[in-house]
């Protein structure tokens, strides 16, 4: 059996211990055999009850607690945007070498005619790279679509806008 106090679960009404202070019967629940001490008489160890506060005066105003200070919150700024790019870049740069120099293996490369011979992780990358400007091509062509587009948008409300205006003079 442990020494050590163990938890009691929820809903179980407090045990009497000798020694213990006892609670008013209004806020425990009347133990069998227990002795509870009336209502005005004193334990031993505690203080005499003094008169009680004046009611025709008011209580003394306890002082409010400072504000706590909001935390401290940094702003991101661009430079360090610029850093936290510039270390992930390098990242990516240094995998990429240990990609290039762990395919070094020479091979032998066709395109429209043209021959050579390259190591296998440059002319993976080539690839990719080569990959990575077909799709900014396509996106490109697509941004200056929808700036068309909006470029009419905006000359049609500005027409609206001053018809408008003459119309209410």
């Amino acid at each position: 059996m442990s020494t050590e106090p163990q938890p009691v679960p929820q809903g179980t009404p407090p045990r009497h211990v000798p020694g213990d202070e006892v609670p008013p019967p209004s806020e425990a629940p009347v133990l069998p055999g227990a002795v509870y001490p009336a209502e005005d008489a004193v334990l031993p160890g505690a203080a005499e009850p003094g008169p009680g506060p004046d009611p025709a005066q008011p209580a003394p105003a306890e002082p409010a607690p400072a504000p706590a200070a909001p935390p401290l919150k940094i702003k991101r700024t661009r430079t360090s945007g610029l850093w936290v790019a510039v270390g992930f870049f390098a990242i990516v740069l240094l995998l990429l070498l240990i990609f290039i120099l762990q395919n070094g293996t020479q091979v032998s490369v066709n395109y429209l005619g043209a021959h050579g011979h390259l190591p296998l992780g440059v002319a993976l990358l080539l690839s990719a790279v080569c990959g990575v400007l077909l799709v900014v091509l396509a996106g490109t062509a697509r941004i200056s679509q929808l700036r068309t587009v909006a470029r009419r948008h905006r000359r049609a409300d500005t027409r609206r806008a001053k018809a408008a205006a003459r119309g209410t003079r």
